[in-house]
């Protein structure tokens, strides 16, 4: 039996994630997750690729307040609605899209924190943001993920490619929403169709993997593993996957604990080890 193991959002792209029991599905993926960024002086969206402390910045959330604790013991509250009324574009990857500035104050403190002015941004509702039609069909939206509302990994993924290093990476390397055991190793790259709760999901893209995988998200170091070994047989066309990214139909709540049902698989145009 498919369940649900783990469930994470990052409501600051690229900052650390928070492990929720149960997360609310809405239209363009689980609340609260990447609704968030920073950008640079051009409006880009800046990363833990170029910015790796990034991940050292931990984020708590509740009813009112997205509250960020900086690892100099200092923390900022920033209100869940902007007070602000300034929007501005903002580009992430090849989209450009609307985006509300939250405020100075918050400005100077992420800048003060990576050293480099930035700006924090959020994604008001009225903000679409379509994913690939590539891949995916037109209607889809998605927050300021790097391209589809869920990234899913299973399990006995991590626990085979733990296997081969010679050390043991927790599941945060690889920054999923949905974790998920039961099944082989990799059964999420031919994942079609499954459902959580009635709600009905498709596997639409293997994520190809950046350097993030290689920081530790606790010391913001880098080093070679696990791309290294990932490189050994998990790579195609010059790029190296691991996990799967989804899109989904419907609005809902699903929980650690749900069965996930698959539907269908898909072998076609997948990387299969």
């Amino acid at each position: 039996m498919l369940k649900v193991s783990q469930l994470y959002i990052y409501p600051v792209k690229s900052l650390a994630g928070i492990s929720l029991n149960s997360a609310m599905v809405t239209d363009r993926g689980f609340k609260y997750d990447r609704r968030w960024m920073l950008i640079d002086k051009n409006n880009r969206f800046i990363s833990q690729r170029e910015h790796a402390a990034m991940a050292l910045l931990v984020p708590n959330i509740s009813e009112k307040y997205l509250t960020i604790s900086a690892p100099d013991n200092t923390l900022i509250s920033i209100p869940i609605t902007p007070e602000n009324q300034k929007f501005i574009d903002v580009i992430i990857w090849d989209d450009t899209c609307l985006a509300q500035l939250v405020g100075q104050t918050f400005d100077d403190w992420f800048s003060k924190q990576l050293g480099q002015d930035v700006r924090l941004v959020f994604m008001p509702d009225e903000t679409q943001r379509f994913t690939d039609t590539q891949y995916t069909e037109p209607g889809h939206v998605t927050s300021f993920s790097d391209a589809y509302p869920f990234m899913m990994i299973g399990q006995a993924s991590l626990d085979d490619l733990n296997a081969r290093l010679d050390e043991p990476l927790p599941v945060n390397r690889f920054r999923p929403n949905i974790v998920f055991t039961g099944g082989r190793p990799y059964l999420e790259d031919t994942m079609d169709s499954i459902t959580i709760n009635n709600i009905n999901f498709r596997g639409v893209k293997l994520c190809a993997r950046c350097n993030v995988v290689t920081i530790d998200q606790q010391k913001a170091t880098s080093a070679k593993e696990p791309t290294r070994t990932l490189a050994g047989y998990r790579a195609k066309n010059k790029k190296i996957y691991f996990g799967q990214n989804l899109v989904h139909y419907g609005t809902g709540t699903i929980a650690v604990g749900d069965e996930i049902c698959l539907l269908t698989e898909h072998f076609e145009d997948r990387f299969i080890v």
